[in-house]
Order: C-alpha cells, then sequence, then structure tokens
C-alpha cells in the first residue's frame, strides 16, 4: 500500500509519526499494521487511560481474564499480565521497523502512576516491566517528577530503554536531559554498552494552551495571546535539546555509541474548536522529533496537515510570545508545577478505574 503523501512529508522534514493508541483488538485485528502500512506509523505511546478504555470496550480479554481467575491471581498481577500482553504483541508487529529504523518501531508502558513520588519503587517497578515484556523494541515510561528524575538514570544505566513523560516546563525537561546523559555515564562507569539504549523525553504540549489560555482570560489580557504558550514552550523545548546534544559532555557519549534521547511531543490533539485541528502537529516540525498523535488528529493531518514553520526559525518570537505571556500576569511556574501534579493525578485516577475494571471482570469470569 502507499503511504498517505502528508504523512510521508512529516516523516521526511524529519518527524518520527506514533501513535497514542494500544489495544489487542487494534494489534490482532491489523488496524495497527494498517496504520504502519499506509500512515507512516513507526511507533505506539500507551497509558493508563487508553488501556482502561480498551479492556473495558472490548470482549478479546475474556480467555486471558478467565485463565487469570481460575489462577486466583492478584488483580495487580493480572493488570500487568493483560498489559504486558498487549504491549508485546505490538513490539512483535513493529520488530521491522525497529530493525530498519533504530529507535523507532517502539511501544510505550507505563509505571503504575501511584509510584510518580517514589524513586526506588519506580525503578524496580521498570526493571520488572522490562523483563516482563522482554522486547528490545520497548520503552519503559517514567514520569519526569522529581522523584521520577533518578529513576530515570538507574534504568538508562540498567540498560533499558525510557520514554519520559509528562514534562511541562523548559526547567524539567533540562533536567530530564541531564537525567539521560548520567545514566548512560553510569553504564559506561560500569562496563556496559550503550548500544541498543534509546530514549525519548514526551513535552506536553495541548495541555499548556487549555491552562494557559484560562488565565490569560482571568487577567484580562490581549487575546491575541491566546493559543501561542504551547507551540513557543515546545520549540524553546527544541532549542535546549540542540543546545544539550551538541555539547562536549553528549559528543564523548555518542563517541561511544549513544543515541540522542529525541523531543517526542505528547498530548498533541487539540483541546480547542477554536484551533486549527492540526497545530500541535504542523507547527512543530523539527529533524529528529516524535510527534505521537491520537488517531483522530493523525487522519486530520494525512487529510489535510500542512507543514508550517520549521522549529529552528521560531526562537525568537517564541521566547517573547512567552515573556509576553509572563508579562500578562501569568505565573508559569505555578502553570508547570499544577499541569505536572494534574497530569500524575490523572494517570493515578485512570490506572485506578483500570484496576477496578480488572478486579471487577476477575470476579466475573472466576
Amino acid at each position: 500500500m502507499a503511504q498517505n503523501e502528508k504523512l510521508a512529508e512529516l516523516s521526511s522534514a524529519g518527524v518520527a509519526v506514533w501513535l497514542d493508541d494500544l489495544s489487542r483488538d487494534m494489534v490482532h485485528g491489523g488496524k495497527l499494521q494498517s496504520l504502519v502500512d499506509e500512515y507512516s506509523v513507526v511507533g505506539v505511546t500507551s497509558n493508563p487511560t487508553i488501556f482502561a478504555a480498551a479492556i473495558s470496550g472490548s470482549d478479546s480479554y475474556d480467555d486471558q481474564l478467565h485463565a487469570l481467575a481460575v489462577r486466583e491471581v492478584s488483580v495487580e498481577e493480572g493488570l500487568r499480565t493483560i498489559t504486558a500482553a498487549d504491549v508485546r504483541d505490538a513490539c512483535d508487529l513493529l520488530a521491522p521497523v525497529a530493525e530498519r529504523q533504530p529507535g523507532d518501531g517502539r511501544v510505550s508502558l507505563e509505571v503504575a502512576p501511584g509510584l510518580a513520588h517514589d524513586t526506588d519503587a519506580t525503578a524496580a517497578e521498570a526493571a520488572h516491566l522490562w523483563w516482563l515484556v522482554d522486547r528490545p523494541n520497548l520503552f519503559i515510561k517514567i514520569p519526569a517528577t522529581q522523584a521520577g528524575l533518578p529513576a530515570i538514570t538507574t534504568s538508562i544505566a540498567q540498560g533499558i530503554s525510557v520514554n519520559v513523560t509528562l514534562i511541562f516546563s523548559l526547567e524539567r525537561y533540562r533536567a530530564v536531559m541531564d537525567a539521560y546523559l548520567s545514566g548512560l555515564e553510569q553504564r559506561l562507569a560500569d562496563g556496559g554498552a550503550l548500544d541498543g539504549i534509546a530514549s525519548v523525553a514526551s513535552f506536553f504540549v495541548s495541555r499548556v494552551d487549555s491552562e494557559i489560555d484560562k488565565r490569560l482570560d482571568k487577567a484580562g489580557a490581549d487575546p491575541a495571546l491566546k493559543g501561542k504558550a504551547a507551540l513557543a514552550n515546545a520549540q524553546l523545548a527544541y532549542q535546549a535539546y540542540e543546545e544539550v546534544f551538541s555539547s562536549d559532555r553528549w559528543k564523548a557519549l555518542e563517541d561511544r555509541g549513544a543515541r540522542p534521547q529525541r523531543p517526542l511531543w505528547a498530548s498533541t490533539g487539540v483541546k480547542n474548536p477554536d484551533y486549527p485541528d492540526t497545530l500541535y502537529v504542523s507547527e512543530l516540525v523539527a529533524p529528529g522529533t516524535v510527534n505521537t498523535m491520537p488517531e483522530k488528529t493523525l487522519k486530520a493531518f494525512a487529510d489535510h496537515g500542512s507543514i508550517g514553520t520549521p522549529v529552528q526559525k521560531t526562537y525568537d518570537e517564541a521566547a517573547s510570545v512567552m515573556r509576553s505571556i509572563a508579562d500578562a500576569g501569568v505565573d508559569l511556574d505555578d502553570v508547570f508545577r499544577m499541569l505536572e501534579d494534574e497530569g500524575v493525578q490523572k494517570f493515578a485516577d485512570s490506572w485506578d478505574e483500570l484496576t477496578e475494571s480488572v478486579r471487577t471482570q476477575l470476579q466475573d469470569k472466576a
């Protein structure tokens, strides 16, 4: 099958197209394969919200739930077994992509979000999930909380590929890049090799606009500032990425076989109907990036997307937008702190919902 031209063009511009969705039906029913064949999809991200929808919305989990129920496994173990099975199958489906394009062909599985503020538990679960899925093209998702940062370093040092999630601010993003480089350095110091280790840093986009737009309204600020913060913030993140991954510290690691930690644009579905539905794709085009999209956004770009101003040409304008927003009375530090807390909480709530759903189904299938 021919690839969609618009998405192929996006890929040629250096943006890896990933799908922000996963379910057993999608993997086994041929849908994921067709997105790879026709829509340039080269990776998959999942999160607790996505799994909650998949498991409660399909009967293709029934046999496995029954087998787990009769063995009387705990809900947590049942949940892990089910999600690991889906992620493993998706990894196998994307293995040819991973062979062809190292760093892509990856599927992400998240540590339990309730552990986001516990470094040791996060690192221990990351290692357990890495062992459980047992595929080289897996990413373990670890949140970029203060407690998550050392767990990222530990995981990378152990040879685990990591998708760092829930990054909202430039300051935290710099800390994430530092955690990655420290992990690589630690691995070398321990006598390990760097080949096969990959990482992406998931920088969240649309939620930044949702929150800042609200605060601009409240402050009675110039309406022209609305809908600009998320892109400006992400564009400046790419500037920070270029700086770190051209440093001497990085070059020393690259010489030993390290791969850069690519920025991944996450939360790229547009939440405000007044904005173009492909806004967070077309205006975030830069070499060596990933954009993970809900299917709706992916199909919208395939239909009418176009590539906007390359990110490298936006830095001055982006810095000026962020200054104007701060000058209008928006406390950006508070915004980013709130978004991180809310992000962790949302995933934790979905996780609880997922746990309950599996608990109920295990009881029903027993």
